[in-house]
């Protein structure tokens, strides 16, 4: 997964390339886990039901299906 460390402003960009996204993601410091959840992506945001992390999809990125 290509993803930034988040802050709370600020949502973790994701590559459709890295897809399924999941939280938390490995940038996350280990102190902070809670169980990991996969996040839908297709609507380009997906938010973690646990911690609130906003994940986006890179810019101009669209999800594909299989």
């Amino acid at each position: 997964m290509s993803a930034s460390s988040p802050s709370a402003s600020e949502p973790v960009i994701v590559d459709p390339k890295a897809l399924p996204a999941f939280c938390p993601n490995p940038a996350m410091p280990v102190w902070n886990h809670h169980p990991r959840v996969f996040l839908d992506l297709t609507t380009g945001e997906a938010m973690c039901p646990y911690c609130g992390t906003v994940y986006r999809l890179k810019p101009g990125e669209v999800v594909h299906g299989h």
